[in-house]
């Protein structure tokens, strides 16, 4: 078969489709920062992903976050376990701004009591004035080194670093720093619906937790 061919028959092999929103399976997390009164504020969202020790965040310009983080550079990204998406669920429809923003989605309400509202248990931090919700596995202390707006200027682009970590001792192999893999399922947002993670598949070469050449086996096309 020539590579025309074979290339054609890939190109036909898919669908050309506009979808509303690109989020193709990403993390869920909940962002702790401090309003103005002292108070804090809980926002969860779904584009945040991790470099280092650096973790990059998208959240919406005009919400009560980015607000707190033009004013106040720290924050708290809780990565919660999929056993909680109905309380993250109950923070969808509400926002922590006053008055609610012309831009956020119709039926967006205020409210100024997230914590109370979803359930979630307010525990404080050692490093950062925005405080920790206990009922999320993974923790992370952050200060922000860098908020840039989008090219869209509808969004906008948050460098944090983080300064201390927090793990469930049921999630960390006892005696290590390696938080166990098979002990930890984040809560994804797959197209505007909550998954967790299935059976694992394999481990990268680069794996400090490895199970054995019967998983490696898994991990190769």
């Amino acid at each position: 078969m020539s590579s025309t061919t074979s290339r054609a028959s890939t190109q036909s092999a898919h669908v050309t489709i506009e979808p509303s929103i690109l989020y193709f399976g990403t993390p869920v997390v909940l962002l702790s920062t401090e309003n103005d009164d002292g108070s804090a504020n809980l926002a969860p969202i779904s584009s945040a992903w991790a470099l280092g020790y650096t973790i990059v965040l998208g959240l919406g310009a005009e919400g009560q976050t980015a607000y707190n983080l033009a004013r106040r550079p720290q924050i708290v990204i809780n990565v919660p376990g999929p056993h909680l998406w109905r309380r993250i669920e109950s923070l969808a429809g509400v926002t922590g701004r006053f008055p609610v923003p012309e831009g956020k989605p119709p039926g967006m309400r205020f409210e100024p009591d997230k914590f109370g509202l979803s359930g979630f248990t307010s525990v404080e931090s050692e490093l950062v004035n925005p405080p920790r919700v206990a009922e999320c596995g993974l923790q992370f202390e952050a200060a922000v080194a860098r908020a840039l707006p989008d090219v869209t200027d509808g969004f906008l682009i948050v460098e944090a670093q983080v300064l201390r970590v927090h793990a469930d001792p049921a999630i960390v192999i006892p005696g290590t720093n390696h938080v166990e893999p098979a002990a930890w399922s984040p809560l994804i947002y797959n197209f505007r619906h909550y998954f967790g993670l299935g059976h694992e598949l394999g481990f990268t070469y680069r794996s400090q937790t490895p199970r054995g050449p019967e998983s490696q086996d898994s991990h190769t096309d």
